[in-house]
């Protein structure tokens, strides 16, 4: 039987949307306040593309970022994975669009991953596998999506939580680039739980139509609840899962989902973590859905927080309903 190789991250990258909107944007036409907001999710803004933005742009910025890092050129990658559910299109795919953007000419596989705010994750899970057989040298896996395109701006229960964002990593055999050691992956899902958060209308079940619009439910439906109890459940299991039998002096970040920030204290302060050990930015940008896990990621790295032989703990969840999980050894 053929030798896994193990694999490593070698560049990292993020892009947001110049677009800022705070919690009094909501409060001008939307039974809510600043206060209300931050108290209940820990959101004080987020980014929106502008009109003339689309997805693809920030999947191309984050993409060139992760690409400089790693020190190598577009056409050095030989697969692209993107994590999202809301490209350019219905059909093509967004990596064959970001493909195309990036200059990549070398014709190598691009394809979607769709599972929501776990997306990145579940496209991290593919990419590594690719590169562990020895498949794949260079392997672009992006998470990123455009929420605000998919909201109902007038439901205060959505409208409030969610950003637009993305982030990226080039994947290399460890042995090459010799960081971010990729130790374990775990992906999982709940499909009984497809209802709490769903897009019922305006797909291949529920075409398009002028009523749909008219009533504007082809939109992000969220049943708030029992989505925030999947999620503290599964933070708590995911947590434990990625570190036991490891040392606890080991552990360097906690890089969650970033959903609500009350969840994410209180699955964190049930595990005993110390909370200088978890990063946090949903203040500044909501949830990013996809790109939550990556933007984290980056901006810590490029901030220099990341220590040698230090792990770093991923951890995801979203509509299906998926989780998912990731140590990295740095």
């Amino acid at each position: 039987m053929k030798q896994l190789i193990p694999a490593g991250v070698a560049g990292i990258g993020h892009w947001v949307p110049s677009q800022v909107i705070t919690n009094q944007w909501f409060a001008k036409y939307l039974d809510t306040s600043d206060e209300w907001i931050t108290k209940r999710t820990g959101i004080a803004e987020r980014r929106w593309l502008a009109d003339d933005e689309v997805p693809t742009d920030m999947f191309k910025g984050a993409s060139e970022m992760a690409i400089k890092d790693a020190g190598i050129d577009a056409n050095d990658i030989d697969m692209i994975v993107v994590g999202s559910v809301s490209g350019d299109y219905t059909a093509p795919s967004a990596a064959c669009i970001l493909q195309d953007r990036l200059g990549i000419t070398n014709d190598c596989g691009a394809f979607d991953v769709a599972a929501a705010c776990s997306g990145f994750m579940y496209a991290l899970a593919v990419g590594t596998q690719f590169v562990e057989t020895g498949k794949y040298k260079n392997v672009l896996v992006v998470g990123g999506d455009a929420m605000s395109r998919m909201i109902n701006k007038e439901d205060r229960s959505t409208a409030v939580l969610f950003g637009d964002a993305s982030g990226a990593m080039v994947l290399q055999p460890h042995s090459v680039c010799k960081r971010g050691l990729i130790e374990d992956i775990t992906i999982g899902a709940q499909g009984s739980g497809a209802k709490y958060i769903i897009r019922k209308r305006g797909g291949g079940a529920d075409p398009i139509s002028h009523e749909i619009l008219d009533e504007k439910s082809h939109f992000i439906f969220m049943d708030g609840r029992p989505v925030y109890r999947f999620a503290a459940t599964k933070m708590i299991w995911l947590l434990d899962w990625a570190m036991t039998g490891q040392d606890p002096a080991k552990l360097g970040w906690m890089i969650p989902h970033q959903m609500n920030r009350r969840i994410l204290e209180q699955a964190t302060a049930h595990l005993g973590i110390p909370p200088h050990k978890v990063l946090h930015n949903i203040a500044k940008y909501g949830n990013t859905s996809s790109a939550s896990v990556p933007l984290l990621l980056s901006e810590g790295y490029h901030k220099g927080l990341f220590e040698k032989d230090k792990y770093l703990v991923l951890g995801a969840f979203g509509a299906g309903l998926t989780w998912s999980g990731a140590r990295i050894l740095w």
